[in-house]
């Protein structure tokens, strides 16, 4: 059994792997066709010196990730229902397992596109885009939905911390979900600095999750991260120093939220520190970063987040890129270690 489920998903991400390469040559020419490219703002001075030269270069190439994964569902779901021989068993709709992180990945890949799509005409406020006080009210309705799906329809009201065992939360289920999920798309959407940055820390995060997920028998759980993983791995072989294209918010967002939603269906919501390290320390750095000019008047670091701090310090783009990879690695192995021994898996 396991091992049909094994060669199933490594299928899946191949699939995954080769549909988005074949899209990339379509999308590519069409965001080059209609110059839709970011617009790099200058009120972030540091920011805007190291990365003017790359204004102009299209964004929006997250619609590869997400639309492999929305695009094979169907298909495979499709295959499913007129009993297909063979591709009927690649079907990975699950009402317990993946209809959420499905569908919550692309309804914020929605809202993620439009705010990508004001930044490119400069409508909105600072240059253009959605506001942060905006974006925040639509990604927190879209964790309130998730978090009542988790709550009313599947009777999860559990959080579970390693080594000690689960614990009842009732009703506080709700604003902890909405908290995680809303923390993990912004946390992903402040990593999207440098060529390859996130794209490299997500796939180890949905890869440790994967490995999770799998353990614990959620096998179609494990195979959407699987496609994540194929379809993200065909947009970082774009999107790695010089970028052809980036993933703008349509990408990280979905991404980020994915991420989340997926750690609270494995229950291993207190490890995102671990699976998602560099997402955790990007925001801790934007954090520490305001409360210390509220208090000493000065900044700590040059600017933040924290991979903008090493670049005005002369770590050129790809080190930086590489060496985040790197603790984001490591950190994940503990991560998926504490996981696979702290809840009594293995």
């Amino acid at each position: 059994m396991q091992a049909f489920e094994i060669t199933r998903i490594l299928i899946l991400a191949t699939v995954g792997f080769c549909v988005a390469m074949a899209f990339t040559p379509l999308l590519s020419h069409f965001l080059y066709k209609y110059n839709l490219g970011k617009q790099i703002r200058n009120n972030k001075p540091i920011f805007h010196n190291f990365h003017s030269k790359k204004e102009g270069t299209p964004t929006m190439g997250g619609i590869l990730i997400w639309g492999t994964v929305l695009v094979l569902a169907f298909i495979f779901w499709l295959f499913s229902r007129f009993n297909v021989v063979v591709f009927k068993d690649l079907n990975f709709l699950n009402r317990g397992e993946t209809f959420l992180p499905i569908g919550i990945m692309i309804f914020a890949a929605i809202v993620g596109l439009g705010d990508d799509l004001l930044g490119i005409f400069r409508k909105g406020p600072n240059g253009g885009g959605m506001g942060v006080r905006r974006k925040l009210i639509l990604y927190a309705i879209i964790a309130a939905v998730g978090s009542w799906w988790f709550y009313f329809k599947l009777d999860w009201d559990l959080i579970s911390v390693p080594f000690l065992g689960s614990f009842n939360i009732g009703l506080w289920y709700i604003p902890t979900f909405i908290f995680i999920i809303v923390a993990t798309a912004f946390s992903a959407n402040e990593t999207d600095g440098l060529d390859g940055l996130l794209g490299g820390v997500s796939l180890v995060a949905f890869l440790s999750l994967g490995v999770i997920a799998f353990s614990q028998g959620r096998y179609d759980l494990a195979a959407f991260c699987g496609i994540v993983i194929g379809a993200t791995l065909a947009f970082l072989w774009f999107n790695i120093h010089p970028a052809r294209f980036f993933m703008g918010d349509t990408g990280s967002m979905s991404l980020g939220i994915t991420l989340g939603v997926i750690a609270m269906l494995t229950n291993t919501a207190l490890l995102l520190p671990f699976i998602a390290s560099i997402l955790f320390i990007e925001t801790l750095s934007v954090i520490i970063q305001f409360f210390y000019k509220k208090i000493k008047g000065k900044k700590l670091f040059y600017s933040t987040p924290l991979h903008h701090h090493f670049e005005a310090i002369g770590w050129p783009e790809t080190k930086i890129t590489m060496r985040f990879w790197i603790i984001a690695g490591v950190m994940a192995f503990i991560g998926v270690v504490i996981g696979l021994t702290g809840y009594g898996i293995i």
